[in-house]
């Protein structure tokens, strides 16, 4: 219990560093008044963005508050789920804005630092994207905390539930609960940044780049600045509260399983302890990001590597005392299990970046598809993306195998279960300073762009093309971070829905007895209709992608036509038009993927039980993790194609090859930041739905 203590701490210890490192991003200059006029803009846009959509989010949770509250009523629920429900959304929505705030507040900073050198440019980029990563482990940790004490008052003083097992079942079974709230977050703000961004990016690029024959960034695209609103809102508001609900659902579902595999106080103790680690070694690493003046990309990239490692080290270090001194020598096996997780997300990452990154083989053959047209190209880019799955379903089934059997599971089916939990905590455990790398790129993306719309110098446009390229690489290897501990954290949420609906028939005394057997039709329809459900969401996202661009198509067009003067730069763009069809079409389109979302497991659950449902998170699970990472690969592939002519080679800009690259950009866009990021979400959204009425689809299901 003493140790537990350390979960404030950390909680408290990450907020305070992010506020230090806030401080001292704001700190620096804007830059000249071009630049601050740049910068401005996509703030408002950004601010008004969040506005609108946390406006209609607010409603959601107000309409499923009330639902929560009446089922709590009929005793389906204990009364805190409502109001739990309600803070895992508020902390999730919250951890996002915070970090777009900053990251609006950094773009021209970092422009800026560029003119005196890479280094600083890098830290001012870096520390912003810092402050993302520690506010939403810390606004994670202190959501847990409360939670968790509050409980724990709550049984032994007001229930006089006396006996401590019981109490702790008690305890974490409400806790899962809240996890519905900031995965619902996180659906909003992935989908909906998502939809922006890539609307006004593919809009942007199709009649810029491809029609108009003008730059990136070019101050004359009426998108420009919509783009770079929607890097914010997507990869950094949707990011943070994506990963933020991934990084609770993992310690929550694995503190779920310790009660079951007997381990009570000890095994929460874990998960919530090794989160608390995590902070201080991510704060430690955060120190060691410096480069020199180097604007190679492997330079740079190595700077942000020695930061995640040396963070990674720590938590190695320290997980084996942690450990042994609270499970004892006999589990120790615990600690193996935390290294598997951690260094499946390493591998992870890594193999997401040679598929992705221009430095290696992978996207330099698809760049050279362009020569013979879009259409090879587009092939070229699907076939590595799904070439690209092999590697990671090796890397986490080798790290659920591993956990499960290091943790105990040959003894113990519950510990081997145990094992996977604790296995995504600790691939999560660094989450502080990976995020950090990810939000990372978006100030770097914007301080590129502000950089070229200002005329900037030649060696300023230098260093930020240069953390531009870095940025691409970061995202895309975050975005494999994400997806890889989707994946694991989904696995241990399915665990929990089954330890949690077997709470429930004990604590009923219902007749019910789990049947999983593949053969039984129930779990085989499950299973269809899961593997089906990412195929239907990924549609519906890039569908609503598709209809957003096209408004944006048909604005530049207009707007290139009917503004004199705007091609030859003498007249101004009107920027607002598209930020504004960007947010009407973002809180439009973002409704019915999310209702799938919540839907799907309450009908599945009435029509087929829970073990119905079982079937449909498994399917889910598996096809989800697949196509999220063949989608999130080849999107990131296609980028990075597009960047390697652009630096000269198979005709540089403004090529036939160039021209042909774009096009699969702009197919890769919703591929790698609307849909394949949002299944992830998806993944563990349908698992929490499927815990939270668990007792009312025990109750009124026909089967």
């Amino acid at each position: 219990m003493n140790l537990l203590f350390l979960a404030p701490l950390g909680s408290i210890a990450a907020l305070v560093f992010a506020g230090y490192l806030a401080h001292t991003v704001l700190k620096q200059s804007e830059g000249t008044d071009v630049m601050k006029t740049i910068a401005s803009a996509v703030r408002k846009g950004a601010n008004a963005y969040l506005k609108r959509q946390y406006t209609g989010v607010a409603i959601f949770f107000a309409v499923m508050f009330v639902i929560l509250f009446v089922l709590a009523s009929l005793g389906y629920l204990t009364i805190f789920v409502p109001f739990a429900f309600l803070t895992g959304g508020f902390f999730s929505g919250l951890s996002g804005f915070i970090g777009m705030k900053i990251a609006t507040a950094a773009n021209s900073r970092t422009a800026n630092a560029a003119r005196e050198s890479l280094n600083k440019g890098l830290r001012v980029a870096f520390s912003s994207g810092a402050v993302m990563g520690l506010v939403v482990v810390g606004l994670g940790l202190l959501d847990l905390s409360f939670w968790y004490y509050f409980l724990n008052w709550y049984y032994s003083h007001v229930q006089l539930v006396t006996d401590q097992a019981v109490r702790i079942q008690y305890i974490t079974s409400a806790m899962l609960t809240f996890g519905m709230g900031a995965s619902s977050m996180a659906l909003f703000a992935r989908v909906g940044g998502g939809i922006f961004t890539k609307a006004a990016d593919v809009g942007a690029d199709l009649v810029g780049k491809v029609e108009a024959g003008i730059p990136e960034d070019d101050p004359r695209n009426p998108a420009v600045i919509a783009d770079n609103v929607g890097d914010n809102v997507g990869d950094v508001a949707g990011m943070g509260a994506d990963l933020y609900e991934s990084y609770v659902g993992s310690i929550v579902s694995t503190s779920a399983l310790a009660v079951a595999a007997g381990l009570g106080v000890a095994g929460v103790t874990i998960p919530m302890t090794m989160a608390a680690v995590g902070v201080i070694a991510s704060i430690i690493g955060t120190f060691f990001v410096r480069s020199g003046e180097q604007a190679e990309q492997g330079v740079l990239l190595k700077a942000l590597r020695r930061g995640v490692y040396i963070s990674g080290i720590l938590i190695a270090v320290i997980a084996y005392f942690l450990v042994n001194s609270v499970l004892g020598s006999e589990h120790i096996g615990v600690y193996f299990a935390i290294l598997s997780g951690l260094l499946a997300g390493i591998l992870i990452g890594f193999f997401t970046e040679y598929y992705t990154s221009d430095t290696y083989r992978p996207t330099q053959k698809l760049s050279s598809t362009s020569t013979t047209g879009p259409a090879t190209v587009i092939i070229g880019g699907i076939s590595l993306g799904m070439f690209s799955t092999a590697i990671p379903v090796i890397i986490i089934g080798a790290a659920v195998l591993a956990s499960y059997y290091l943790a105990g599971g040959a003894q113990s089916f519950s510990l081997g279960l145990y094992g996977v939990g604790i296995s995504a905590v600790g691939m999560l455990s660094t989450l502080g300073i990976t995020l950090a790398t990810d939000a990372y790129g978006p100030v770097a993306d914007n301080a590129g762009g502000i950089a070229e719309m200002s005329h900037l110098g030649p060696e300023v446009r230098r260093r930020t093309d240069a953390l531009d390229s870095l940025g691409n690489t970061t995202a895309a290897t975050g975005k494999g971070f994400a997806i890889g501990s989707a994946a694991l954290t989904a696995l241990a949420l399915i665990a929990a829905y089954k330890e949690e609906v077997e709470l429930i028939v004990k604590k009923e005394n219902l007749d019910f007895v789990f049947n999983l057997s593949i053969v039984n039709p129930q779990v085989l329809i499950g299973l269809f209709i899961g593997g089906m459900l990412p195929f239907l969401f990924a549609s519906l996202t890039m569908e609503a992608v598709g209809r957003a661009a096209q408004k944006i198509v048909v604005e530049v067009r207009r707007q290139f036509r009917e503004i004199k003067g705007l091609m030859e730069g003498t007249a101004q763009a009107d920027y607002a038009a598209c930020v504004d069809i960007c947010t009407r079409a973002a809180q439009k389109e973002m409704v019915p993927p999310a209702l799938v979302a919540i839907v799907a497991p309450i009908v599945v659950g009435v029509v087929l039980g829970v073990n119905g449902v079982a079937g449909m998170l498994a399917g889910a699970a598996v096809t989800g993790f697949v196509l999220a990472v063949m989608m999130a690969n080849s999107g990131g592939a296609w980028d990075n194609a597009k960047k390697y002519i652009e630096a000269g080679n198979h005709g540089g800009k403004g090529s036939d090859s160039h021209k042909a690259a774009v096009v699969g950009d702009t197919v890769g866009d919703p591929f790698k930041d609307t849909s394949g990021p949002s299944i992830n979400i998806l993944i563990k959204l349908l698992s929490m739905v499927s815990i939270v009425f668990a007792a009312f689809i025990l109750h009124v299901s026909i089967f």
